[in-house]
């Protein structure tokens, strides 16, 4: 009874670790990025040119540092010691950043750190999977409950961010960054578990092993999954940049209306990522997809038409079923589509965001330039369109909840 008892309060103080981990993870990166280009115009003193040049590269790097980590951690080695490598490289990142003002320093050396450490989250969720199923929980749900953290973080850091800047300096804040990589570093290496890589026991027979091991470009539900997903993330992330400019200059609302749909929208999809990790086992992930682009569908219905304040603080519902269940159900339907690789099938879901970032940036500056802000949301329209076709072509698999 006793080793009973010392096994679930080792299993309880294992979750737990997981859900700290992600979310000091989420903070340190929630501080960087949003005052990103802040510091590179007023610290670093460089033309918007290259603010964009130095997101473009960092975004590129970063998939392809993310992509590489991702094959070796897959192929061997300890993934807890991968994350901690990623933690390293974040700490050497936030030094580079708090004490350096040299533009070539930071595209160069940062940039390397930065793409480096950028794979610290994927793995993360590869190893809660692995995990999982190890120990017999439910897949789904210790998934959602892990995501949802990375959702709470994105909801504190922004604000600590622009704080910390403000009233500290960029150097407070980055090396406040720094604490937060130190302090996931060591749970990491002190609580979370060592998981011996064991894929194969989850295929029925020889011809699912061969589907999961083909290379990525001849693996047509994994290539779907990920341009289905690339169009909603680039929806997604062409409407982020462009409303807070399109409720101030074309719907001429308050200027604290942007913010207090970002924040509603971010609180409402935490349950919704909680719900949709537990409808799963009745639904399937490729229903919870369609139920998802529908949401989305009608939420770009809502921006094109919609004009006035309550209207589009009631259209974050929509946008958060949205964006709440692709978050929470799309790792894992690449991790079911690839389980002899969680590694890459994890990086594939964080790059194909990425990517996205990268699409979204180069639309929305060109399109609202050239022909309005309205147009956006329309181009955010037909993406989410293509991306139900996409999903209709991908197989839906059963995940093993445990």
């Amino acid at each position: 009874m006793a080793n009973v008892s010392s096994f679930r309060q080792k299993q309880s103080t294992i979750f737990v670790a997981f859900l700290v981990t992600t979310f000091i993870v989420g903070i340190a990166g929630a501080l960087q990025s949003p005052t990103l280009s802040r510091f590179l115009t007023f610290e670093v003193n460089v033309n918007s040119r290259l603010v964009g040049l130095f997101f473009s590269v960092n975004a590129l790097a970063s998939i392809v540092g993310s992509f590489l980590l991702a094959k070796y951690s897959d192929k061997q080695g300890d993934r807890r010691y991968i994350v901690i490598f990623c933690c390293l490289m974040g700490i050497a990142n936030s030094i580079t950043f708090a004490f350096t003002r040299h533009y070539l320093v930071l595209i160069t050396l940062g940039v390397l750190f930065a793409a480096l450490s950028s794979a610290a989250m994927p793995q993360i969720f590869a190893l809660a999977r692995e995990y999982a199923v190890k120990t017999g929980r439910n897949v789904v749900a210790f998934n959602s409950l892990i995501r949802a953290q990375l959702s709470l973080a994105w909801v504190f850091g922004p604000p600590i961010s622009f704080g910390l800047a403000i009233n500290f300096g960029f150097t407070a804040m980055y090396l406040t960054g720094m604490c937060m990589f130190m302090v996931a570093m060591l749970f990491v290496a002190v609580f979370l578990p060592s998981v011996e890589k064991n894929p194969t026991s989850q295929l029925n027979n020889e011809a699912e092993l061969q589907a999961a091991n083909q290379p990525l470009w001849k693996n047509r539900n994994v290539l779907c999954l990920l341009l289905s997903t690339v169009f909603m993330w680039t929806a997604n992330m062409m409407y982020i940049i462009d409303m807070p400019i399109y409720v101030d200059v074309v719907l001429h609302l308050s200027d604290s209306l942007p913010g207090i749909l970002m924040g509603l929208a971010a609180g409402i999809e935490i349950p919704v990522m909680l719900i949709a990790g537990y409808l799963v086992p009745h639904l399937g992930k490729r229903n919870l997809f369609f139920i998802a682009i529908v949401c989305g569908l009608i939420f770009y219905l809502g921006m094109i038409f919609c004009t006035g304040k309550y209207a589009l603080l009631a259209l974050q519902l929509f946008n958060a079923l949205f964006i709440g269940i692709v978050a929470n159900i799309g790792i894992i339907y690449f991790q079911d589509l690839l389980p002899t690789r969680m590694g890459v099938a994890s990086t594939l879901f964080n790059n194909g965001i990425i990517f996205s970032i990268i699409i979204a940036g180069m639309l929305q500056g060109f399109v609202s330039e050239a022909y309005g802000h309205q147009v956006i949301y329309w181009i955010a329209l037909v993406m989410v369109a293509i991306s139900l076709l996409f999903c209709t072509l991908v197989k839906d698999v059963k995940t093993n909840v445990g």
